[in-house]
């Protein structure tokens, strides 16, 4: 009686698992549909992972969350990779970005607000990338970032595009987002080399879709976790004899250097989807896919085929529902796996004297957090940091590398040039890059990991 009664907690689980579409189509709109069960799967999950196709549709058709992961720290989408049907992940991908662009638009108003707030301000941030692998330190980016800030605009203009992977773009590239503008004229990407510009779409073409998808059926599955539950700071100290809290100048501000304890950076890869034959050709694909529209127009592309599915799992529901949170029953394929983490001794220096406040700059960088490196400044401004403004910080960016922040200057000013907010009138505008692809790529790839 018990069992029967602990099973009737996840009704809509219990109807996928058993393929029951008919049940499931009664149940969906009178309940919860982000329910977790033990092994932390929503119905989506479970649906994606057993292959019921039927339901994963009946799902996204109400509004079924994406962007959510289980108890190993999986989404969805990259359980629907591993399965490896086509439809599927364009289903998922499709939804995903709906709903990003949902939510970003739900924040919009505010974000806006929160920058016309804001005084006006010149800033410039300095990015150093250090590794501990003897000689990659020598091959790693610098850059210092310029950022300019008037009412609800922002400008960027930096030599580093993104750094995801080992690989880096680098140019002469301005980033414009004006408020002001209607979502889809707000962000545009300027190439000062070669006088293009470019307007960033919210809204992909199912080419560019099914691009990515053909990305992600060619790519391992990979997962980066920053873990901060852990983490402590304390005072760090100078001096050999004579100990005493270690403050410096960072730029034009007194700090205090804190060591940042226990911070561990978790890295999972997955690759049962790909045939050793997908590995040879996955360089050749992503290489293909960034060049842009115009090599891709030369000839239909081949898309990734479906994979031939999984075994149906034989595991009767009442055995799943009974398995030890962490301990899933294998439902789609074989996992091949492999998993890494590394300790990273790390400093921040905090200062009183820096005129924004970490409310401000989270702001800052939600307009900014497309690109990879950002993002990661971003998660780790989130965290409860000692008093003050983190001036100076080492962030983990792969497991490998890591990059030194610093807030090098800043300066409320009043006579920000508004032509600085402008697409320059000798810059031509090019349909063909695809800076759309690249920024929707990052956006993609980051859902199946764990960050």
């Amino acid at each position: 009686m018990a069992e029967s009664m602990f099973c009737e907690d996840f009704p809509l689980h219990k109807c996928i698992y058993n393929g029951d579409i008919k049940s499931l189509s009664t149940l969906i709109r009178t309940h919860d549909l982000t329910q977790k069960d033990k092994q932390g799967n929503t119905p989506l999950h479970l649906a994606v992972m057993l292959g019921r196709k039927e339901c994963v549709q009946l799902l996204l058709a109400h509004g079924v969350p994406v962007k959510v992961k289980n108890v190993a720290g999986w989404s969805p989408l990259a359980e629907a990779i591993s399965y490896g049907d086509r439809q599927t992940i364009l289903s998922l991908v499709r939804k995903l970005k709906q709903q990003a662009r949902e939510q970003m638009e739900e924040r919009r108003p505010n974000l806006v607000a929160a920058l016309r707030q804001m005084g006006d301000f010149y800033m410039e941030l300095k990015w150093d990338f250090q590794s501990w692998v003897p000689l990659v330190s020598r091959t790693l980016p610098s850059d210092v970032c310029k950022i300019h800030k008037s009412g609800a605009s922002i400008r960027i203009d930096t030599t580093l595009a993104d750094f995801n992977d080992m690989r880096w773009t680098k140019g002469d590239i301005t980033f414009i987002f004006n408020g002001d503008q209607k979502p889809s004229k707000s962000l545009t990407v300027l190439d000062n080399k070669a006088k293009l510009f470019q307007r960033v779409r919210y809204e992909d073409t199912e080419i560019e879709i099914e691009d990515e998808v053909d990305i992600l059926m060619s790519s391992d599955i990979m997962a980066a976790q920053m873990s901060t539950k852990g983490i402590t700071f304390s005072r760090a100290q100078t001096g050999w004899i004579f100990r005493e809290d270690r403050r410096e100048m960072v730029g034009p501000f007194n700090a205090d250097f804190y060591q940042i304890n226990g911070m561990i950076l978790a890295s999972r890869k997955r690759r049962e989807h790909l045939s050793e034959e997908d590995l040879q050709k996955n360089k050749a694909i992503m290489e293909l896919l960034t060049k842009g529209s115009s090599q891709r127009l030369k000839g239909p592309p081949v898309r990734k085929a479906s994979l031939n599915p999984p075994p149906e799992t034989n595991i009767p529901w009442e055995e799943y529902l009974a398995a030890p949170s962490g301990q899933c029953p294998l439902l789609g394929r074989s996992l091949v796996y492999k998993e890494s983490s590394k300790s990273f001794k790390a400093t921040v220096a905090m200062s009183s004297e820096f005129p924004l406040t970490v409310d401000m700059l989270l702001n800052l960088l939600e307009v900014i957090a497309p690109f990879k490196h950002f993002s990661k400044l971003r998660q780790f401004v989130l965290m409860k940091l000692p008093p003050g403004f983190p001036v100076k910080l080492d962030i983990p960016i792969l497991p490998t590398v890591t990059a030194k922040v610093t807030f090098q200057d800043f300066a409320f000013r009043s006579d920000i040039d508004p032509e600085l907010f402008q697409i320059p009138s000798d810059y031509f505008e090019d349909p063909f890059r695809d800076c759309e692809l690249y920024i929707s790529m990052l956006m993609v790839l980051e859902t199946t990991s764990s960050v």
